[in-house]
């Protein structure tokens, strides 16, 4: 279902994680006339202005999916200036996250990402860790399935070592092995740009998360368009399964 971003706000209290995929940095500069690298810079511009709406509207998880363990085949100036422009983000916005409450971490994986850019996201988890308004996780290098098999492998690395037994084995003890270890599920996921697919993000974790899909090019993305995602989310029916009267 897409989402008119003229739906007035709602009053209801807000989804406890959001997650979005920002999608439409490139067909926003080409619309323009523009290099693919200012699309992605005005996309940094929206995610600022997003994270700034989701702790004022109440919403205490916000994950954002930043790069995929597929946008590697990207051509490298284009993943070099990805990488600059979240170096750019963190040097520069650090200070206004830590002052408003927000705690930063990063999912995926970190072996592929510059030994530099590694350190800055560090330093900022570290900086942040006490912050508790709201929890800002970015995606980088990131895959559903590869987050999937490497919560099996360790399971089974613990199995074979007899750290655990087959019979322990659930849902509970394999969410713990996934890179969300103690984020709650998503309760919505919004993609941006039209298309309607969630291109191998938080596959286990989405098994209950309602879709809000908008035409809205991610670097046009920003309060007005999240309280439409949010009161779609409240027009919904969450029953996980069951029947209700």
């Amino acid at each position: 279902m897409r989402t008119n971003p003229v739906q007035p706000a709602t009053p209801e209290v807000p989804p406890v994680h959001v997650a979005i995929i920002m999608d439409g940095n490139g067909r926003w500069a080409k619309a323009r006339g523009l290099p693919r690298t200012a699309g992605h810079k005005r996309g940094a511009e929206a995610v600022k202005r997003v994270v700034k709406s989701a702790g004022n509207l109440g919403v205490s998880y916000l994950t954002l999916f930043g790069f995929s363990s597929e946008n590697w085949q990207r051509p490298e100036s284009e993943v070099k200036d990805l990488f600059g422009l979240l170096r750019f983000y963190l040097e520069n916005e650090l200070s206004e996250l830590a002052d408003a409450g927000v705690r930063f971490q990063m999912i995926g994986d970190r072996g592929r990402l510059p030994p530099d850019t590694i350190k800055m996201i560090e330093n900022a988890e570290a900086r942040t860790a006490a912050n508790v308004k709201l929890v800002l996780t970015i995606a980088l290098s990131y895959g559903g399935r590869q987050e999937i098999v490497m919560a099996a492998k360790n399971i089974a690395q613990d199995c074979a070592a007899g750290k655990i037994s087959p019979a322990e084995i659930n849902e509970e003890t394999f969410a713990r092995r996934l890179f969300t270890a103690g984020t709650p599920d998503p309760d919505l996921l919004i993609r941006t740009s039209g298309e309607q697919r969630i291109s191998n993000f938080l596959l286990w974790q989405m098994a209950y998360s309602e879709l809000v899909f908008t035409d809205t090019l991610w670097p046009d993305f920003g309060h007005d368009e999240l309280v439409a995602a949010i009161a779609t989310f409240h027009n919904r029916e969450r029953r996980y399964g069951a029947v209700t009267n």
